[in-house]
């Protein structure tokens, strides 16, 4: 029998080492953070501390003149951190990378270079069809803030922000019951001898829950309202303490309302925000009552409820205060800057990392969630379905 032919060399034959797939190097990124020019936004996404944390790993930063100047942060700080500050608005549009707190407006779009990397929050309910137009002609890759997952699978955005607005709710509570603010004169605190102050929170969600954390911190007494027994649940177990807590039945909630002394609505829906407080309800609370509905950027969950602004923030009807500021977490911007940023720095070094936001969207599941558009491609659903736009999954974009 003759020798069996091989279409092998001999060297061939022999194992081989296995070959791994090599990561690409590291890239440089370069980042233009603009002032914002929405309305009442104070915030800004990066802090000096973050600015230099990107830079010492050789990322180049442009800010734009007084960006953070309403969080408190100087441009001397920034500059010293490693950035650079200029006047010149269309050189930080000019950046691959555009990182913004709020959405851009029609005239920033403008300013955007076709191909741009888009870091900022999306707030679909703001957003026209045109918005995406702009997004698709100019090819953009966006990351929309509020669809960010982390390794818990949660959106530690929306949460930060969220906390910030609970807590906030009941800071603000506290000063327009204050004589100064022609309130009522009562005090949080458990002064002795004094029934402390009452406080009914409608929702069980983040914002809820920080409310009441904040409320119970300052001796108040709270009752929480929620429909969902499990978020219920939840919410005492994150306090650490058995507090009131009822399912929305409208014989107790009016029980709650007619003895409390501030109400705090925090309760969300998927368009809007059901309204859960009716006009007669409100008639029924006492005089001089505190009204905080965190839920006014959603429609707000009270029907009294009317949009106010950080310079006009209450009014009083059936002699009630209503405080119903959407955008309550840009009253204290530093805390929200100093969160926003805290937040994504570490996804800004992992895209460094990772050799940009192509490969990093590819090892980070949470971080690809946060896609909604891909070189001008829309990858949301939600957005799709929001606004009748046709949209691809980002995975078959991808792989």
């Amino acid at each position: 029998m003759g020798q069996q032919f091989s279409p092998f060399s001999k060297e061939e034959l022999i194992p081989q080492e296995e070959k791994l797939e090599i990561q690409k190097q590291k890239g440089e990124l370069f980042i233009g953070i603009p002032k914002e020019c929405s309305y009442q936004e104070k915030r800004v996404c990066l802090t000096p501390d973050a600015v230099n944390a990107l830079t010492v790993q050789g990322h180049r930063v442009i800010i734009e003149a007084n960006a953070g100047s309403d969080s408190n942060f100087s441009d001397t700080e920034y500059s010293e951190a490693g950035a650079e500050v200029t006047h010149d608005t269309d050189k930080v549009y000019s950046c691959p990378i555009i990182l913004k707190v709020e959405p851009p407006t029609a005239a920033e779009l403008n300013l955007i270079k076709p191909k741009t990397v888009l870091i900022s929050a999306l707030q679909i309910k703001t957003q026209s069809k045109a918005y995406f137009d702009t997004l698709a002609k100019k090819k953009i890759t966006a990351l929309g803030f509020e669809f960010i997952k982390d390794e818990d699978g949660n959106y530690p955005m929306v949460r930060s922000l969220s906390e910030i607005a609970g807590t906030a709710s009941v800071l603000i509570a506290a000063e327009l019951l204050t004589n100064a603010n022609c309130g009522n004169g009562l005090m949080f605190g458990n002064v002795s001898g004094v029934p402390p102050v009452s406080v009914v929170v409608l929702g069980a969600g983040t914002v809820g829950e920080f409310a009441a954390r904040s409320a119970i911190g300052l001796g108040a007494g709270v009752k929480m309202f929620d429909n969902s027994i499990s978020r219920l649940r939840k919410a005492q177990v994150n306090l650490g303490r058995a507090i009131y807590t009822s399912t929305i039945q409208p014989k107790n909630l009016i029980k709650a309302l007619r003895r409390c002394d501030v109400l705090i609505g925090a309760v969300r829906g998927k368009d809007r925000a059901p309204v859960i407080v009716t006009d007669e309800m409100v008639q029924k609370m006492k005089t001089g009552s505190v009204i905080i509905d965190v839920s006014i950027d959603m429609g707000g969950c009270i029907e009294t409820s009317e949009i106010t602004s950080h310079d006009n923030p209450t009014f009083v009807k059936h002699d009630i205060v209503h405080y119903c500021v959407p955008n309550i977490p840009s009253r204290y911007s530093r805390t929200a800057s100093i969160s926003i940023s805290n937040i994504i720095t570490p996804y800004l070094l992992e895209i460094g990392e990772h050799g940009g936001l192509e490969n990093s969207i590819r090892f980070d599941k949470g971080l690809r969630n946060g896609l909604y558009f891909y070189h001008g491609i829309l990858t949301n659903k939600s957005v799709g379905e929001w606004f009748d736009l046709s949209y691809r999954d980002i995975n078959l974009l991808l792989f």
